[in-house]
Protein backbone atom coordinates (compact mmCIF):
# COMPACT_ATOMS: atom_id res chain seq x y z
CA UNK A 1 0.00 0.00 0.00
CA UNK A 2 1.47 3.80 -0.85
CA UNK A 3 0.01 4.45 2.80
CA UNK A 4 2.99 2.41 3.79
CA UNK A 5 5.53 3.76 1.93
CA UNK A 6 4.22 7.17 3.38
CA UNK A 7 4.74 6.11 6.94
CA UNK A 8 7.78 4.42 6.11
CA UNK A 9 9.43 8.24 5.17
CA UNK A 10 7.88 9.38 7.71
CA UNK A 11 9.01 7.33 10.26
CA UNK A 12 13.25 7.59 9.08
CA UNK A 13 12.80 11.49 9.21
CA UNK A 14 11.30 11.66 12.45
CA UNK A 15 14.24 8.90 13.38
CA UNK A 16 17.13 11.52 11.63
CA UNK A 17 15.70 14.14 14.29
CA UNK A 18 15.56 12.12 17.14
CA UNK A 19 18.93 10.34 17.03
CA UNK A 20 20.29 13.64 15.89
CA UNK A 21 19.10 14.98 19.09
CA UNK A 22 20.89 11.98 21.21
CA UNK A 23 24.04 11.77 19.32
CA UNK A 24 26.64 14.25 18.71
CA UNK A 25 27.86 13.49 15.61
CA UNK A 26 29.51 15.10 12.44
CA UNK A 27 26.61 16.30 10.20
CA UNK A 28 28.05 14.09 7.33
CA UNK A 29 26.62 10.97 9.43
CA UNK A 30 23.45 12.28 10.48
CA UNK A 31 23.63 12.73 6.07
CA UNK A 32 24.31 9.27 5.61
CA UNK A 33 21.63 7.71 7.90
CA UNK A 34 19.15 9.56 5.87
CA UNK A 35 20.36 9.09 2.27
CA UNK A 36 21.48 5.56 2.66
CA UNK A 37 18.17 3.74 2.77
CA UNK A 38 17.10 5.41 -0.03
CA UNK A 39 19.37 4.00 -2.49
CA UNK A 40 19.88 0.84 -0.85
CA UNK A 41 15.92 -0.13 -1.18
CA UNK A 42 17.06 -1.14 -4.72
CA UNK A 43 18.94 -4.43 -3.46
CA UNK A 44 15.76 -5.66 -1.56
CA UNK A 45 13.56 -4.95 -5.13
CA UNK A 46 16.19 -7.14 -6.86
CA UNK A 47 16.24 -9.57 -4.49
CA UNK A 48 12.83 -10.24 -4.01
CA UNK A 49 11.22 -9.90 -7.37
CA UNK A 50 14.78 -10.72 -9.92
CA UNK A 51 13.85 -14.13 -9.56
CA UNK A 52 10.09 -13.79 -9.48
CA UNK A 53 10.25 -11.85 -12.23
CA UNK A 54 13.09 -13.66 -14.44
CA UNK A 55 10.91 -16.59 -14.05
CA UNK A 56 8.18 -14.97 -15.90
CA UNK A 57 10.46 -13.87 -18.50
CA UNK A 58 10.37 -17.35 -19.42
CA UNK A 59 14.26 -17.90 -18.09
CA UNK A 60 16.21 -20.82 -17.28
CA UNK A 61 15.25 -22.32 -14.03
CA UNK A 62 19.02 -22.48 -13.40
CA UNK A 63 19.41 -19.00 -14.55
CA UNK A 64 16.83 -17.44 -12.12
CA UNK A 65 18.56 -15.82 -9.62
CA UNK A 66 21.13 -14.71 -12.15
CA UNK A 67 19.83 -10.85 -11.34
CA UNK A 68 20.62 -11.42 -7.98
CA UNK A 69 23.99 -12.78 -8.97
CA UNK A 70 25.16 -10.03 -11.38
CA UNK A 71 24.12 -7.52 -8.98
CA UNK A 72 26.67 -8.98 -6.63
CA UNK A 73 29.42 -9.36 -9.12
CA UNK A 74 28.32 -5.59 -9.67
CA UNK A 75 29.68 -4.97 -6.33
CA UNK A 76 32.36 -6.90 -6.42
CA UNK A 77 33.70 -5.15 -9.53
CA UNK A 78 32.93 -1.90 -8.76
CA UNK A 79 34.79 -2.49 -5.24
CA UNK A 80 38.15 -1.01 -6.61
CA UNK A 81 36.71 1.21 -8.80
CA UNK A 82 34.93 3.23 -6.16
CA UNK A 83 37.55 2.85 -3.81
CA UNK A 84 39.72 4.65 -6.34
CA UNK A 85 37.55 7.08 -7.76
CA UNK A 86 37.43 8.52 -4.03
CA UNK A 87 40.80 8.38 -3.32
CA UNK A 88 41.34 10.33 -6.24
CA UNK A 89 38.06 12.46 -6.22
CA UNK A 90 37.25 12.53 -3.18
CA UNK A 91 33.71 10.73 -1.15
CA UNK A 92 31.11 13.36 -2.60
CA UNK A 93 32.23 13.04 -6.06
CA UNK A 94 32.52 8.87 -5.77
CA UNK A 95 29.04 9.21 -4.11
CA UNK A 96 27.63 10.99 -7.33
CA UNK A 97 29.20 8.72 -9.59
CA UNK A 98 27.40 5.70 -8.21
CA UNK A 99 24.08 7.24 -7.24
CA UNK A 100 24.16 8.32 -11.22
CA UNK A 101 24.63 4.54 -11.99
CA UNK A 102 22.32 3.67 -10.24
CA UNK A 103 19.44 5.91 -11.06
CA UNK A 104 20.57 4.72 -15.20
CA UNK A 105 20.07 0.93 -13.57
CA UNK A 106 16.16 1.98 -12.63
CA UNK A 107 15.50 3.18 -16.11
CA UNK A 108 16.71 0.05 -17.52
CA UNK A 109 14.96 -2.42 -15.32
CA UNK A 110 11.81 0.01 -16.19
CA UNK A 111 12.58 -0.85 -20.07
CA UNK A 112 13.42 -4.48 -19.15
CA UNK A 113 9.88 -4.92 -17.22
CA UNK A 114 8.13 -2.47 -20.37
CA UNK A 115 9.47 -4.82 -22.87
CA UNK A 116 9.39 -8.36 -20.89
CA UNK A 117 13.51 -8.99 -21.08
CA UNK A 118 15.30 -10.92 -19.48
CA UNK A 119 18.55 -9.87 -20.99
CA UNK A 120 17.77 -6.59 -20.31
CA UNK A 121 16.72 -6.93 -16.42
CA UNK A 122 20.23 -8.51 -15.75
CA UNK A 123 21.99 -5.38 -17.34
CA UNK A 124 20.49 -3.68 -15.02
CA UNK A 125 21.16 -5.62 -12.04
CA UNK A 126 24.71 -5.18 -13.18
CA UNK A 127 24.31 -1.37 -12.77
CA UNK A 128 22.90 -1.86 -9.86
CA UNK A 129 25.39 -3.68 -7.94
CA UNK A 130 28.20 -1.13 -9.37
CA UNK A 131 26.03 1.16 -7.80
CA UNK A 132 25.82 -1.21 -4.48
CA UNK A 133 29.73 -0.57 -4.32
CA UNK A 134 29.37 2.84 -4.26
CA UNK A 135 26.82 2.93 -1.60
CA UNK A 136 28.59 -0.06 0.27
CA UNK A 137 31.74 2.50 0.53
CA UNK A 138 29.71 5.24 2.80
CA UNK A 139 30.35 3.12 5.63
CA UNK A 140 34.01 4.20 5.39
CA UNK A 141 33.35 7.93 4.61
CA UNK A 142 31.15 7.74 8.07
CA UNK A 143 34.46 6.26 9.27
CA UNK A 144 36.61 9.29 8.10
CA UNK A 145 34.51 11.71 9.24
CA UNK A 146 35.36 10.68 12.90
CA UNK A 147 37.83 12.33 14.96
CA UNK A 148 37.95 9.24 17.71
CA UNK A 149 38.29 5.99 16.64
CA UNK A 150 36.66 4.71 19.74
CA UNK A 151 33.11 6.04 17.87
CA UNK A 152 33.26 3.89 14.99
CA UNK A 153 30.85 0.44 16.47
CA UNK A 154 28.55 3.51 17.30
CA UNK A 155 28.76 5.24 14.07
CA UNK A 156 28.37 1.51 12.33
CA UNK A 157 25.63 0.66 14.45
CA UNK A 158 23.43 3.85 13.69
CA UNK A 159 24.44 3.39 10.28
CA UNK A 160 22.98 0.11 9.86
CA UNK A 161 19.97 0.94 11.46
CA UNK A 162 18.97 2.90 8.59
CA UNK A 163 19.09 -0.51 6.82
CA UNK A 164 15.61 -1.15 8.84
CA UNK A 165 14.11 1.51 6.61
CA UNK A 166 15.17 0.22 3.06
CA UNK A 167 14.02 -3.33 4.32
CA UNK A 168 10.98 -1.92 4.16
CA UNK A 169 10.64 -0.08 1.36
CA UNK A 170 11.98 -2.37 -0.91
CA UNK A 171 9.69 -4.82 -1.13
CA UNK A 172 6.77 -2.52 -0.03
CA UNK A 173 7.61 -0.79 -3.59
CA UNK A 174 8.20 -3.40 -5.52
CA UNK A 175 4.35 -4.81 -4.66
CA UNK A 176 2.70 -1.11 -4.08
CA UNK A 177 4.13 0.44 -7.78
CA UNK A 178 4.05 -2.91 -9.51
CA UNK A 179 1.23 -2.04 -11.99
CA UNK A 180 1.52 2.03 -11.60
CA UNK A 181 2.99 1.47 -15.34
CA UNK A 182 1.33 -1.40 -17.52
CA UNK A 183 4.26 -3.82 -18.42
CA UNK A 184 3.65 -7.70 -19.40
CA UNK A 185 4.65 -8.99 -16.27
CA UNK A 186 4.35 -5.94 -13.78
CA UNK A 187 6.82 -4.22 -11.70
CA UNK A 188 7.82 -1.04 -14.26
CA UNK A 189 6.32 1.00 -11.92
CA UNK A 190 8.27 -0.36 -9.10
CA UNK A 191 11.77 0.71 -10.42
CA UNK A 192 10.47 4.29 -11.81
CA UNK A 193 9.61 4.71 -8.25
CA UNK A 194 12.73 3.54 -7.52
CA UNK A 195 14.35 6.12 -9.96
CA UNK A 196 12.63 8.85 -7.95
CA UNK A 197 14.34 8.06 -4.54
CA UNK A 198 17.67 8.21 -6.15
CA UNK A 199 17.04 11.52 -7.27
CA UNK A 200 15.87 12.84 -3.75
CA UNK A 201 18.97 10.93 -2.19
CA UNK A 202 21.13 12.93 -4.99
CA UNK A 203 19.28 16.06 -3.57
CA UNK A 204 20.23 15.25 -0.21
CA UNK A 205 23.92 14.86 -0.88
CA UNK A 206 24.59 17.98 -2.26
CA UNK A 207 25.02 18.85 1.45
CA UNK A 208 27.59 16.45 1.77
CA UNK A 209 31.45 17.88 3.15
CA UNK A 210 34.75 15.50 2.08
CA UNK A 211 35.73 14.31 5.05
CA UNK A 212 39.47 15.63 6.19
CA UNK A 213 41.58 12.64 6.91
CA UNK A 214 44.87 13.28 8.03
CA UNK A 215 47.82 10.64 8.28
CA UNK A 216 49.69 12.09 11.41
CA UNK A 217 49.15 8.72 13.60
CA UNK A 218 50.27 6.36 10.56
CA UNK A 219 53.83 7.07 9.94
CA UNK A 220 55.68 5.12 7.58
CA UNK A 221 55.64 4.59 3.78
CA UNK A 222 52.36 2.37 2.81
CA UNK A 223 52.61 -1.16 3.07
CA UNK A 224 51.91 -3.21 0.34
CA UNK A 225 49.35 -5.90 -0.09
CA UNK A 226 50.67 -8.80 0.29
CA UNK A 227 51.96 -7.45 3.66
CA UNK A 228 48.70 -6.48 4.86
CA UNK A 229 46.25 -9.17 3.91
CA UNK A 230 48.97 -11.76 6.01
CA UNK A 231 47.97 -10.00 8.91
CA UNK A 232 45.87 -11.92 11.73
CA UNK A 233 43.70 -8.86 12.44
CA UNK A 234 42.87 -8.33 7.87
CA UNK A 235 42.47 -11.92 7.97
CA UNK A 236 39.70 -12.39 10.92
CA UNK A 237 38.21 -8.89 9.74
CA UNK A 238 37.77 -10.26 5.98
CA UNK A 239 36.38 -14.29 6.93
CA UNK A 240 33.78 -12.93 9.40
CA UNK A 241 32.46 -10.35 6.73
CA UNK A 242 32.77 -12.40 3.34
CA UNK A 243 32.10 -15.87 5.20
CA UNK A 244 28.75 -14.20 6.93
CA UNK A 245 27.31 -12.17 4.14
CA UNK A 246 28.18 -14.90 1.58
CA UNK A 247 25.95 -17.19 3.80
CA UNK A 248 23.11 -15.03 4.24
CA UNK A 249 22.72 -14.19 0.26
CA UNK A 250 23.05 -18.03 -0.15
CA UNK A 251 20.07 -18.52 1.85
CA UNK A 252 18.20 -15.31 1.40
CA UNK A 253 18.79 -15.82 -2.43
CA UNK A 254 17.02 -18.98 -2.67
CA UNK A 255 14.20 -18.01 0.13
CA UNK A 256 11.84 -16.39 -1.97
CA UNK A 257 12.04 -18.84 -4.47
CA UNK A 258 12.07 -21.96 -2.71
CA UNK A 259 8.72 -20.30 -0.68
CA UNK A 260 6.39 -19.16 -4.11
CA UNK A 261 7.75 -21.47 -6.68
CA UNK A 262 8.94 -24.52 -5.00
CA UNK A 263 6.36 -24.81 -2.12
CA UNK A 264 3.67 -22.46 -2.56
CA UNK A 265 3.36 -19.86 -0.47
CA UNK A 266 1.56 -16.47 -1.22
CA UNK A 267 3.70 -13.45 -2.37
CA UNK A 268 2.46 -11.60 0.67
CA UNK A 269 3.84 -14.17 3.00
CA UNK A 270 7.30 -14.33 0.81
CA UNK A 271 7.19 -10.67 1.32
CA UNK A 272 6.90 -10.68 4.99
CA UNK A 273 9.24 -12.88 5.37
CA UNK A 274 12.32 -10.59 3.35
CA UNK A 275 10.67 -7.52 5.41
CA UNK A 276 11.40 -9.63 8.41
CA UNK A 277 14.71 -10.78 7.12
CA UNK A 278 16.39 -7.45 6.27
CA UNK A 279 14.87 -5.51 9.22
CA UNK A 280 16.54 -8.45 11.18
CA UNK A 281 19.89 -7.50 9.66
CA UNK A 282 19.39 -3.81 10.48
CA UNK A 283 17.23 -3.65 13.74
CA UNK A 284 20.34 -5.43 16.56
CA UNK A 285 21.99 -1.94 15.63
CA UNK A 286 19.94 -0.64 18.23
CA UNK A 287 22.31 -2.48 21.00
CA UNK A 288 25.38 -3.57 19.26
CA UNK A 289 27.63 -0.55 20.09
CA UNK A 290 26.30 -1.55 23.61
CA UNK A 291 27.09 -4.94 23.00
CA UNK A 292 30.32 -4.55 21.83
CA UNK A 293 30.92 -2.36 24.77
CA UNK A 294 29.95 -5.12 27.25
CA UNK A 295 31.09 -8.26 25.84
CA UNK A 296 33.98 -6.91 23.07
CA UNK A 297 33.98 -7.96 19.22
CA UNK A 298 35.31 -11.74 19.75
CA UNK A 299 32.48 -12.39 21.51
CA UNK A 300 30.04 -10.56 18.91
CA UNK A 301 31.78 -12.83 16.56
CA UNK A 302 30.92 -16.40 18.51
CA UNK A 303 27.66 -15.04 18.88
CA UNK A 304 26.93 -14.39 15.56
CA UNK A 305 28.20 -18.00 14.28
CA UNK A 306 26.02 -19.16 16.80
CA UNK A 307 22.96 -17.95 15.47
CA UNK A 308 24.00 -19.09 12.53
CA UNK A 309 23.88 -22.64 13.06
CA UNK A 310 20.74 -22.07 15.04
CA UNK A 311 19.59 -20.78 11.40
CA UNK A 312 20.57 -24.52 10.25
CA UNK A 313 18.13 -26.48 12.81
CA UNK A 314 15.13 -24.09 12.05
CA UNK A 315 15.68 -24.05 8.03
CA UNK A 316 15.49 -28.05 8.15
CA UNK A 317 12.89 -28.77 10.48
CA UNK A 318 10.03 -27.57 8.33
CA UNK A 319 8.97 -25.40 5.26
CA UNK A 320 6.03 -23.40 6.75
CA UNK A 321 6.18 -19.86 6.30
CA UNK A 322 7.04 -19.75 10.19
CA UNK A 323 10.04 -21.80 9.66
CA UNK A 324 11.42 -19.57 6.84
CA UNK A 325 10.60 -16.63 8.85
CA UNK A 326 12.35 -17.65 12.29
CA UNK A 327 15.40 -19.01 10.15
CA UNK A 328 15.75 -15.46 7.81
CA UNK A 329 15.14 -13.43 11.14
CA UNK A 330 17.75 -15.29 12.88
CA UNK A 331 20.00 -15.31 9.88
CA UNK A 332 19.23 -11.14 9.43
CA UNK A 333 20.48 -11.00 13.13
CA UNK A 334 23.99 -13.40 12.54
CA UNK A 335 24.48 -11.32 9.49
CA UNK A 336 24.68 -7.88 11.66
CA UNK A 337 26.82 -9.30 14.18
CA UNK A 338 29.43 -11.02 12.42
CA UNK A 339 29.76 -7.78 9.66
CA UNK A 340 29.68 -5.20 12.25
CA UNK A 341 32.29 -7.27 13.82
CA UNK A 342 34.64 -7.30 10.50
CA UNK A 343 33.79 -3.70 9.71
CA UNK A 344 34.97 -2.59 13.12
CA UNK A 345 38.05 -4.74 13.00
CA UNK A 346 39.24 -4.04 9.56
CA UNK A 347 40.94 -0.11 10.11
CA UNK A 348 43.21 -2.07 12.66
CA UNK A 349 44.31 -3.69 9.75
CA UNK A 350 45.42 -0.37 7.48
CA UNK A 351 47.39 3.10 8.10
CA UNK A 352 45.46 6.01 7.22
CA UNK A 353 47.54 6.02 4.16
CA UNK A 354 46.34 2.69 2.86
CA UNK A 355 42.90 2.66 3.47
CA UNK A 356 41.61 2.93 0.11
CA UNK A 357 43.09 -0.34 -1.37
CA UNK A 358 42.82 -2.46 1.60
CA UNK A 359 38.97 -1.27 1.71
CA UNK A 360 38.72 -2.21 -2.28
CA UNK A 361 40.13 -5.51 -1.82
CA UNK A 362 38.23 -5.94 1.46
CA UNK A 363 34.69 -5.06 -0.60
CA UNK A 364 36.21 -6.69 -4.01
CA UNK A 365 36.62 -10.18 -1.62
CA UNK A 366 33.50 -9.68 0.26
CA UNK A 367 31.06 -9.42 -2.62
CA UNK A 368 33.05 -11.96 -4.73
CA UNK A 369 32.08 -14.51 -2.31
CA UNK A 370 28.34 -12.86 -2.23
CA UNK A 371 28.04 -13.45 -6.02
CA UNK A 372 29.21 -16.56 -5.96
CA UNK A 373 26.70 -18.19 -3.22
CA UNK A 374 24.11 -16.03 -4.83
CA UNK A 375 24.68 -17.81 -8.18
CA UNK A 376 24.74 -21.12 -6.56
CA UNK A 377 21.62 -20.72 -4.42
CA UNK A 378 19.45 -20.98 -7.20
CA UNK A 379 21.20 -23.79 -9.38
CA UNK A 380 21.19 -25.93 -6.10
CA UNK A 381 17.79 -25.01 -5.35
CA UNK A 382 16.39 -26.46 -8.52
CA UNK A 383 18.73 -29.35 -8.96
CA UNK A 384 18.52 -30.54 -5.37
CA UNK A 385 15.87 -28.89 -3.16
CA UNK A 386 15.67 -26.45 -0.07
CA UNK A 387 17.44 -28.86 2.26
CA UNK A 388 20.36 -29.47 0.28
CA UNK A 389 20.93 -25.60 0.42
CA UNK A 390 20.80 -25.57 3.91
CA UNK A 391 23.38 -28.54 4.80
CA UNK A 392 25.87 -27.05 1.98
CA UNK A 393 25.92 -23.96 4.19
CA UNK A 394 27.23 -26.02 7.11
CA UNK A 395 30.93 -26.33 6.56
CA UNK A 396 31.28 -22.65 6.44
CA UNK A 397 29.72 -22.43 9.52
CA UNK A 398 32.34 -24.38 11.12
CA UNK A 399 35.27 -22.54 9.47
CA UNK A 400 33.69 -19.43 11.30
CA UNK A 401 33.33 -20.94 14.51
CA UNK A 402 37.34 -22.05 13.86
CA UNK A 403 38.21 -18.32 13.06
CA UNK A 404 36.56 -17.42 16.05
CA UNK A 405 38.12 -19.38 18.61
CA UNK A 406 41.69 -18.72 16.75
CA UNK A 407 40.36 -14.76 17.90
CA UNK A 408 38.96 -15.59 21.05
CA UNK A 409 42.47 -17.21 21.94
CA UNK A 410 44.24 -14.48 20.09
CA UNK A 411 42.28 -11.39 22.33
CA UNK A 412 42.81 -13.34 25.44
CA UNK A 413 46.41 -14.12 24.74
CA UNK A 414 46.75 -10.18 24.60
CA UNK A 415 45.25 -9.58 27.98
CA UNK A 416 47.75 -11.81 29.82
CA UNK A 417 50.34 -10.07 27.73
CA UNK A 418 48.92 -6.38 29.48
CA UNK A 419 48.40 -7.99 32.12
CA UNK A 420 52.17 -9.41 32.62
CA UNK A 421 53.57 -6.23 31.38
CA UNK A 422 51.41 -4.02 34.16
CA UNK A 423 52.19 -6.78 37.10
CA UNK A 424 56.14 -6.64 36.14
CA UNK A 425 56.21 -2.75 36.03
Amino acid sequence: MLSNIIITLALLILSFIGLQRLFVLPKNIWLLFLVQPLVMAASPVIVFIGGILATSMGADPALVTLPVTIMILGVASGAIPAALLAKNKGRRFATFTGFSVGFSGTLLAAIAALNGSFELLVLASLFFGVSTAFIQQLRFAAIESLSDSNEIPRVLSILMLSGIFSAFLGPEIAVTAKDWVSSPYGYAGSFLCLAGLFVIAMLFMLSFKNPDVTHNNSPGEARPLSVIIKQPIFIISILSAAIGFALMSYLMTATPLSMHKLHGHSLNDTKWVIQSHIAAMFIPSLFTALLVKRIGLKNLMLAGTIIYAVVTVIALSGEQVIHYWWALVLLGIGWNFLFLTGTSLLPQSYRDSERHKVQAVNDFIIFGFQATASLLAGWILFKAGWHVVVFTSLPFIIILFIVSWFYFKKERDKTRRLLANKAAN
